[in-house]
């Protein structure tokens, strides 16, 4: 091949593998670990595993009554940042898709638990959890969603967390 048409071959191809720069989230859902931006803030989720109330740190993650037979506790680990420079309103609109459409929503932690997301008014460069707090510091190093799933739909992986809602919404494949 001459020198002209391979480069175009080459390109062509390694524009095909990026996605010919299609945002995160949006067509195909971003991986944990990939911070992508939501109305001007960036959800990055660090980590999906199920909880097991029998060990610490679970034990403080979540205090409530465990998951009956035939369903599990899972903790989505994330972090919002406002990498804007005006206060932007984190969301507080998070709902987890099974691969057959049933939505699950987080369950409503205590108002005192350190780790538990919480919407808030981020300033320019803030970032939930709040540097220096026990979440931000903890194994995780983030806020997290609590979900309560049935056994039998874990069968129905991927699991997207859905970050927003309608036109803004994005989506995050959780590693479960």
């Amino acid at each position: 091949m001459r020198p002209r048409p391979l480069a175009a071959l080459i390109l062509a191809c390694a524009l095909g593998a990026t996605g010919c720069g299609a945002e995160p989230g949006v067509h195909e859902p971003a991986r944990e670990g990939l911070a992508i931006d939501v109305e001007g803030i960036d959800y990055n989720v660090f980590i999906t595993r199920q909880l097991n109330l029998e060990i610490t740190p679970d034990t403080d993650y979540y205090t409530g009554p465990p998951a009956i037979p035939g369903r599990a506790l899972y903790g989505v680990f994330l972090e919002a940042c406002n990498v804007g420079d005006e206060p932007r309103q984190s969301t507080d609109e998070f709902v987890v898709e099974d691969n057959q459409g049933t939505e699950f929503e987080p369950l409503e932690l205590e108002d005192d638990n350190a780790f538990g997301y919480k919407a808030t008014e981020l300033a320019a460069g803030d970032c939930q959890p709040e540097a220096g707090s026990i979440a931000e510091q903890g194994p995780t190093a983030a806020s997290m969603l609590l979900f309560d799933f049935p056994l039998k739909s874990l069968e129905n992986r991927p699991f997207e967390l859905v970050i927003g809602s309608g036109e803004h919404a994005k989506r995050v494949e959780l590693d479960l």
